[in-house]
């Protein structure tokens, strides 16, 4: 909608986890490196927590497109509760179909494709996604799977990704022989101002456009409200963007980011603001002058 107007070739805030956005902070650089380690280091287990939104999944995915080709990636993105067994959910991921629906017929397809795997120089990465919905029995049933490994060869890393209260989980003393396997662990934090405002511009850089089109004020406020959290910063940078296009504006103020938050409390940040625009775009011809990114 507002991607010409801005000179845009991409949507810079859009939500979905697009590893080409990765902003590197100093914290989001440090675990990357951490991560690397894990997986060159021959870790068992290594963990990554952070709070909604804070980019966790991003992280992954940019690992994940970084790997080289000795290591088979499997990922579950979907975990919950209602986990019966990590077995058939692993196998998913990776593609294996067992002989039979058995617990030991998938217990025996995974691990002999994980040994199978290693015997041909590759080694086995099972990262679990959102993994504090992973009940105690579940996470057990990961470390004794872990077993495949000998004590000087690593067949089988695990990765656990999740929000704070998968920390909280792994501190339990049920769990207390699987958390002294974890090797490496890194806890993400919110941006900064300062790291908000360079991330604000490196996702407009990214998609094309002028750094500077939302004012240092602007960030600060959207920085403000969202607690540095980057899913809440694009969530209030994107209907920024819209309102700025409806009122045929070229830059994001602190004024319009104020007019937003009280259209958000209200219950209709994009209601107004998207009839708004969409009138707006069918009115402009094609050849209409557009704002060109430079401000």
């Amino acid at each position: 909608m507002y991607l010409r107007h801005f000179g845009l070739n991409a949507k810079p805030f859009a939500m979905n986890p697009d590893p080409t956005f990765l902003y590197a902070s100093e914290q989001h650089a440090a675990a990357f490196t951490m991560l690397e380690y894990a997986i060159e280091s021959q870790a068992s287990f290594c963990l990554l927590t952070g709070e909604i939104g804070s980019g966790k999944t991003t992280l992954i995915r940019h690992l994940i497109r970084k790997l080289g080709d000795q290591v088979t990636v499997g990922l579950v993105s979907n975990t919950h509760q209602s986990f019966k067994s990590i077995h058939p959910w692993a196998l998913s991921a990776l593609g294996i179909v067992p002989d039979g629906d058995s617990d030991i017929a998938q217990y025996e397809a995974l691990t002999d494709f994980v040994i199978r795997d290693y015997g041909r120089g590759r080694r086995t990465l099972l990262i679990f996604d959102e993994a504090q919905n992973l009940s105690v029995r579940t996470l057990e049933e990961l470390r004794l799977l872990s077993n495949v490994n000998s004590e000087s060869d690593v067949a089988l890393q695990t990765l656990l990704v999740g929000q704070p209260e998968l920390r909280a989980k792994m501190a339990r003393p049920e769990l207390i022989q699987f958390a002294q396997r974890i090797a490496v662990d890194f806890h993400l934090n919110s941006l900064s101002l300062e790291e908000a405002k360079a991330y604000v511009g490196h996702r407009l850089k990214i998609a094309g456009g002028a750094e500077g089109i939302f004012s240092h004020e602007a960030i600060a406020l959207i920085h403000q409200q969202s607690g540095g959290i980057p899913r809440l910063i694009n969530q209030l940078c994107d209907v920024a963007l819209v309102y700025a296009f409806a009122d045929r504006r070229r830059r994001v103020d602190a004024a319009l980011v104020g007019q937003v938050l009280k259209d958000r409390h209200a219950g209709r940040a994009t209601e107004g603001s998207a009839e708004r625009a969409t009138a707006l775009a069918s009115t402009l011809e094609p050849d209409e002058p557009r704002f060109s990114g430079r401000l």
